[in-house]
């Protein structure tokens, strides 16, 4: 069973984690979003990218990152940096996982990448290319653990759509 938890550093953008927000709940999987956000929680357009999917998403707030650790000791953490050497396919999906991206500005805090190095992916891309979409980043990898667990629990088929 897939037991995915996506974890938002301090993200800007309401479109964008309104946008994560729709992919943790067509996969099952739970958000966790770290303060402070750079947008109200009420915020339309938080709303609207997300859709009517709220109902959907189990969201857990924290003040700070020292609060999330507090809060998720020994866990499968997974950093997802540009900085990284390893890509985000030699994740470990086994057990609960927990994957953290930056906020869209800046990314992960550099201290908490050197701590962490080794729990540290990258999605690869061009030399010239700065970054990708943090939603996009973000459904890249959740996807990946998907795939890699059979897809338990997805919808495979949709061809009755069409009836």
């Amino acid at each position: 069973m897939l037991n995915l938890n996506v974890v938002l550093y301090q993200p800007k953008i309401p479109q964008n984690t309104g946008n994560i927000a729709r992919t943790c709940a067509a996969v099952g999987a739970k958000l966790h979003l770290i303060r402070p956000l750079g947008f109200s929680v009420r915020d339309r357009h938080l709303k609207r990218a997300g859709l009517d999917y709220w109902h959907m998403v189990d969201i857990v707030y924290y003040d700070s990152m020292d609060d999330f650790f507090q809060t998720n000791k020994q866990v499968n953490l997974n950093f997802i940096t540009k900085k990284a050497s390893k890509t985000y396919d030699k994740i470990d999906f086994s057990g609960e996982v927990f994957l953290i991206f930056g906020k869209e500005t800046t990314g992960l805090p550099k201290e908490l990448l050197e701590k962490n190095h080794e729990q540290c992916y990258r999605i690869p891309m061009k030399t010239d290319a700065r970054s990708l979409n943090l939603s996009n980043a973000v459904a890249i990898v959740v996807y990946e653990a998907c795939r890699q667990k059979g897809f338990e629990t997805l919808q495979l088929d949709g061809s009755k759509e069409f009836d």
